[in-house]
């Protein structure tokens, strides 16, 4: 019979953290394992030495790179992966020996641990068993004294590796917030922390439960002293307010009991702004200038995720298919005096939230409030720059999608268009629910225009993964077309020239019946 494999959380360092379980596997063990540094010693072991029998074997597998380069072809990654299969060997010799493992883990086994890349290795294979420990930032909460998330507060765990912009946008997204990994990391988290406007409240607490425990603001850490054994807290308090939340509320926008720390102020200009197809330098100055000034960002969630984070800027994402409460949420917030820009993909008047927030904003509440949009790129704009000019003579643009206008309309206007003889620009072709509609629309294109008839599908233009296909209506596949594409169908004057460019002669000729 072979033995059995025991991941075993010790905790974030206090040798009394860890569970009785723990210790009993730990105390009978045939096989003691641990992870450790090159030239460092193992702080799993360090943290369990009193329970390891004096009769167990001990394996130290230590790591032959954690930070810098490697000269491993296939680079860190490589390096570690090699690092995880040799060490995955030498464990299960000892269970095909019929030796029970036990591999140490600070803090809890399955929370940014090594043991993990073992578990993948053998958990299969062995009959395997996992003892949960007190994860560091636990400790680092009791050791700040303060309520990490309360009620319905979210708390999101980060790693302090992310990049920074993505850092900052994901501080400032959640109630509460735990960043880890830190070291050489800090002096960009700090700087992400600032830009997320959590600094302020943010403490910073360093081994903790262990002998050299320390707890400071984020804001007097000097950044030379920072070790891995470290970890930043940004408790719910600090976004969302501890008045509200004596007053009954959630604390959060808009909760009950928040009118009453709410000032009356005479209502603020809310701006609409399309922020392009997708490249940043795509938008425009004016709505890049306008960015930088307001203090709330409502739209749809990749939308807003595209607004670089700063200190003082709170983000209102929501779903597809909410415009009209997007665009009351603005208006509302515009209405107390607070500057807001509703942002849109492309051109905020072109199928964006331009229509949607005049629509909520004909409520009479919403009289003061003034609104004016601010205009983008255009999706059409983008992809007929991507082909030549398919759109330099008279054009038309619409959408496929049938949600808020019935199917018999988009038939009857791709039919004028046909007959007028237009290019004709085609938002929103298809989507995953809607997969007939592009079919049925070249069939209805066909009814006036001849299957030479040019056709540019673009797909994701201005992103990555942009293509752009010329075809014609005779030979489009409506199977290739998807929620990413804008498809141009030229007039029956759009030609092709030599090198590939799809243009529409700004003349047409005239046509005289007989």
């Amino acid at each position: 019979m072979t033995g059995r494999f025991h991941g075993v959380g010790v905790g974030p360092g206090d040798p009394e953290l860890i569970t009785l379980k723990a210790a009993r596997l730990i105390s009978g063990a045939d096989v003691v394992a641990y992870h450790a540094g090159a030239g460092k010693s193992s702080n799993a072991r360090r943290i369990a030495a009193d329970l390891i029998p004096d009769a167990a074997i001990e394996e130290e597998l230590t790591y032959p790179v954690t930070t810098g380069t490697t000269d491993h072809p296939g680079g860190y990654t490589g390096a570690l992966s090699d690092f995880y299969e040799r060490s995955a060997r030498r464990l299960a010799a000892h269970l095909d020996a019929g030796r029970d493992v036990v591999l140490l883990a600070e803090g809890d086994p399955l929370f940014y641990g090594s043991y993990m890349y073992m578990h993948d290795r053998l958990a299969q294979r062995y009959p395997t068993g996992i003892v949960p420990g007190v994860p560091a930032f636990s400790a680092a909460t009791s050791v700040a004294e303060s309520p990490l998330a309360r009620q319905t507060d979210v708390l999101t765990v980060l790693p302090g590796t992310l990049p920074e912009p993505e850092l900052a946008r994901r501080l400032a997204g959640t109630d509460a917030a735990v960043v880890m990994k830190l070291g050489r990391t800090f002096p960009a988290v700090r700087r992400a922390l600032e830009a997320a406007g959590r600094l302020e409240h943010a403490v910073y607490v360093e081994r903790a439960s262990m002998a050299e425990e320390r707890r400071l603001p984020v804001t007097e850490v000097d950044p030379a002293t920072v070790p891995y054994f470290s970890v930043i807290l940004v408790t719910g308090d600090s976004r969302n307010g501890t008045r509200s939340r004596a007053a009954g509320g959630s604390g959060t926008a808009g909760g009950p009991g928040a009118e009453l720390f709410e000032p009356i102020t005479s209502a603020a200009e809310l701006l609409v702004v399309g922020l392009g197809p997708g490249p940043d330098r795509w938008l425009t100055a004016e709505t890049s200038a306008a960015l930088a000034e307001v203090d709330h960002v409502v739209g749809y969630g990749p939308y807003v995720d595209r607004v670089p984070q700063r200190a003082g800027l709170t983000r209102h994402a929501s779903g597809n298919t909410v415009e009209l409460d997007r665009a009351r949420l603005a208006l509302d917030l515009a209405r107390k005096g607070e500057r807001v820009a509703v942002v849109s993909g492309g051109d905020a008047g072109v199928f964006g939230m331009a229509t949607a927030v005049f629509e909520a904003a004909e409520d009479p509440v919403y009289r003061d409030v003034p609104v004016r949009v601010l205009p983008g790129v255009s999706a059409v704009q983008a992809v007929a720059a991507r082909a030549g000019a398919p759109i330099g003579g008279d054009f038309a643009v619409m959408s496929l999608s049938d949600r808020l206008k019935p199917w018999e309309v988009i038939e009857r206007r791709l039919r004028a268009v046909a007959e007028a003889d237009l290019a004709l620009a085609v938002y929103n072709p298809a989507s995953r629910s809607r997969t007939g509609q592009i079919a049925t629309a070249r069939r209805l294109l066909l009814e006036h225009r001849t299957p030479e008839t040019v056709v540019v599908v673009g797909r994701s233009v201005g992103r990555e993964g942009e293509t752009l296909e010329v075809t014609t209506l005779g030979e489009l596949d409506p199977a290739t077309v998807d929620m990413r594409c804008l498809v141009i169908v030229g007039a029956s004057g759009t030609r092709v020239s030599e090198a590939g460019r799809v243009w529409t002669p700004r003349w047409v000729e005239s046509r005289v019946e007989a």
